[in-house]
């Protein structure tokens, strides 16, 4: 007799392997749980950011239109409707306060938005020690605003000033800074300019190095001085961050309170350094007229709102 045979017989469908199973498409499901653990965390810091949004930017502006359209008397809240418009408009430091904040803005760029983009050009002709120059700049924006204030306070003292000092020292009539109503707010401007201009500075410095040296090169074969390349070359190669700088400047210019505010005391000489802001910081803090400081801030909100949309619309239609 023959041993029997070890090795299953191909007839015998019982001892034959079973086939793989095919696993189906995954449900959409499975593929929402797999995608959600795959970025756990990064969903984890988004619903962070918007919470924080939420919080501190998004509910602050529903409740400043809500407030600009109530009045609380005596622990009562009531419906206002344009009351508080009003009042805001028919208060004499209305228009003064927004004369004083576009001369404020126009003064503020002619030096702020000049000044930095001049030093950038300086110091990106500087082969080296750019870095050191970059620290410089950027400086004054690292100290607190309260230590710069305390520094220009002391520049424009009457007295003791170091200004004052030096037009002793030329034979110049002193000046009284931050008492004038007539140079108490271009004191104010550089004093912001100063504070505020290394992270313009710095921006437009990162745009100039990013130019191609090659336009440059024809700009100087062509015969063109330094003034002639800044116009033709620098100038069109940079518009897209100048402009936007621009909008960023005039918006924050129109918001200014923290110079004027540690300088003067806010109103200033005569009234000459009231801005709209601080009158919105007088409404609340001072008056206690919530309802009033929401309705004045509503109409900056809307003033800067429709200019940044005019900008928007005007540089869509450039690009076009």
């Amino acid at each position: 007799m023959s041993a029997p045979s070890l090795t299953p017989s191909k007839a015998d469908p019982a001892r034959r392997p079973a086939p793989p199973r095919r696993a189906g498409p995954p449900s959409r499901h499975d593929r929402f749980v797999r995608n959600l653990r795959r970025n756990l965390t990064a969903h984890g810091f988004l619903i962070g950011a918007v919470l924080c949004f939420a919080v501190f930017s998004w509910y602050p502006m529903i409740r400043e239109f809500v407030l600009a359209f109530q009045k609380t008397e005596a622990g009562r809240v009531s419906w206002a409707g344009l009351d508080n418009l009003t009042t805001v408009v028919n208060d004499p430091a209305f228009w003064q306060a927004w004369r004083n904040t576009a001369l404020f803005t126009v003064l503020a760029l002619l030096l702020g938005f000049a000044v930095p983009f001049v030093v950038a050009i300086v110091i990106n002709e500087f082969r080296h020690g750019q870095g050191y120059l970059r620290l410089l700049v950027y400086l004054p924006v690292m100290l607190p605003p309260v230590a710069s204030v305390l520094l220009f306070k002391y520049l424009y003292d009457p007295g003791y000033g170091l200004l004052n000092e030096v037009l002793r020292f030329l034979h110049l009539p002193e000046q009284q800074w931050l008492q004038d109503p007539g140079l108490s707010m271009p004191s104010v401007v550089v004093a912001a300019t100063w504070m505020n201009m290394g992270g313009a500075a710095l921006i437009y410095l990162a745009a100039l190095q990013g130019i191609p040296g090659e336009l440059y090169e024809a700009a100087e074969l062509d015969g063109a001085g330094l003034l002639r390349k800044i116009w033709h070359v620098t100038i069109p190669q940079t518009r897209l961050i100048l402009s936007l700088m621009l909008l960023m400047q005039i918006i924050a210019t129109m918001q200014v309170f923290v110079e004027p505010f540690l300088l003067t005391g806010g109103a200033g000489p005569q009234g000459s350094t009231t801005t709209v802001v601080y009158l919105i910081y007088q409404y609340a803090f001072n008056f206690n007229d919530y309802g009033a400081a929401a309705a004045l801030g509503l109409l900056l909100l809307v003033l800067l709102a429709g200019f940044s949309a005019a900008y928007a619309k005007l540089s869509r239609a450039d690009d076009e």
